[in-house]
């Protein structure tokens, strides 16, 4: 038996945690498009992982996970490098597109995730998962209906911010059944504070795009502390859902984040969604269930006896 698939107990619980963490993350991407309207990037970023050291600090110390196991140090860090770049990226994408075509660019992640478990994590690809995965990306494409070539070269920030969190989740999830969750959550965000701050002071120093430090009012401090919030949760809810689900089979469920994108781009930009949003969250809705009733129906004919 695969030993991955052996440590997987819970699948309908990973996808449920997913798609829970999915509908929070938009949040932070609300938070942070609003603050890039008078900082740089890597500021932002700055301030989404100080946030979440910040908040992660108090779990750490009630659950005494201070002892890193023993090999990890090096790649829980490498996590969080990973996350800080996807992060940057996808702040600066948000500077220049708008929030409903960057998220559009970036659900090419899902494919790259799908790729890369199967390479680097010797996962199993299924063709009801490949096809969950085509089906959601098609509706992602119906409500979004993006276009690479508008944006010239700034599409290309999602796409590499994509290639990032895709790693990142690869990483996690090789992590998930040995290193507390509370620990990879402030490591890696503690490695991507330090890291970011010398950054955004070097770029400042030197004039280079991204650069540049502001004095932030209370509105924008509430903004930090709301983009900390929502990076926090939704994050520890990806690490959750990875200890319970491979990485490709969650991949699907990462469309839910449409969903809350759409709801918060109306209520806090005032854009109204077209009626091609409805039939592409139908699609995404439909594309994760499919999946999660084929997986409820091999899990019941393998733990059946004989």
């Amino acid at each position: 038996m695969n030993v991955i698939a052996h440590r997987i107990q819970h699948p309908g619980r990973g996808m449920a945690l997913l798609s829970l963490g999915m509908l929070v993350i938009p949040g932070l991407d609300v938070f942070a498009k609003l603050l890039g309207q008078t900082s740089g990037p890597l500021e932002i970023a700055f301030w989404r992982f100080l946030m979440q050291s910040v908040l992660m600090l108090p779990f750490v110390i009630m659950a005494g996970a201070w002892s890193v196991p023993k090999g990890t140090l090096v790649l829980q860090m490498v996590r969080g490098l990973l996350l800080a770049a996807a992060t940057v990226f996808f702040f600066a994408a948000l500077k220049h597109l708008p929030m409903a075509e960057a998220i559009a660019i970036f659900f090419a992640q899902p494919l790259i995730l799908t790729v890369l478990s199967a390479v680097l994590l010797g996962e199993r690809l299924r063709i009801r998962r490949i096809s969950a995965i085509l089906v959601g990306f098609a509706g992602t494409l119906i409500i979004l209906q993006p276009s690479v070539l508008v944006f010239g070269w700034t599409a290309a920030l999602p796409l590499i911010s994509a290639l990032g969190m895709a790693l990142y989740m690869i990483i996690t999830r090789h992590l998930a059944d040995e290193v507390d969750a509370t620990q990879m959550q402030f490591l890696g965000s503690l490695t991507s504070t330090v890291v970011l701050a010398v950054m955004t002071v070097a770029f400042t120093w030197g004039g280079l795009v991204g650069g540049g430090i502001t004095s932030l009012s209370l509105t924008q401090i509430s903004w930090v502390i709301g983009m900390g919030l929502a990076a926090t949760i939704g994050h520890a809810l990806i690490v959750m859902a990875a200890r319970n689900a491979p990485a490709n089979l969650l991949a699907p469920f990462q469309y839910v984040e449409i969903i809350g994108a759409s709801a918060l781009g109306f209520l806090v930009f005032g854009d109204v969604p077209a009626d091609t949003t409805f039939v592409g969250v139908a699609v995404i809705i439909a594309s994760g269930v499919y999946l999660f009733h084929r997986e409820r129906l091999q899990d019941k004919h393998t733990s059946e006896p004989g």
